[in-house]
């Protein structure tokens, strides 16, 4: 992989991730796998209050998707969805935290899950 597509593709990553509701989307894919958007919409709205519309939720799927994220099959006129962690393994396999480094002292105790 030449390193301006690596480049690209993590850039896409920390794109899709920056976003609270993307973040919430992978923690439901995570949690159940294979999930069409109905049942994502439906989970969203019940389990953590988040009443966005079906077509914000697909858009939000489709940066995922982009970003390598998430992986998708059609079954009918239903499209499933499923969490696919590769691309975060990449980025931690390029920047890994030594085992004996001390990560108490760090300074991202201010952000948000």
């Amino acid at each position: 992989m030449q390193a301006n597509t690596c480049l690209r593709l993590h850039v896409d990553i920390y794109r899709a991730i920056a976003d609270r509701t993307r973040r919430t989307i992978l923690d439901e894919l995570v949690d159940r796998s294979g999930q069409s958007l109905f049942e994502l919409c439906a989970r969203l709205i019940m389990k953590h209050g988040i009443h966005s519309s079906r077509q914000a939720i697909s858009q939000h799927l489709d940066v995922l998707e982009a970003a390598g994220l998430i992986r998708t099959r059609r079954e009918g006129r239903s499209k499933l969805h499923w969490f696919d962690g590769a691309p975060l393994k990449a980025i931690g396999e390029r920047w890994p935290i030594p085992a004996d480094e001390d990560t108490s002292h760090s300074t991202d105790e201010g952000i948000e899950k």
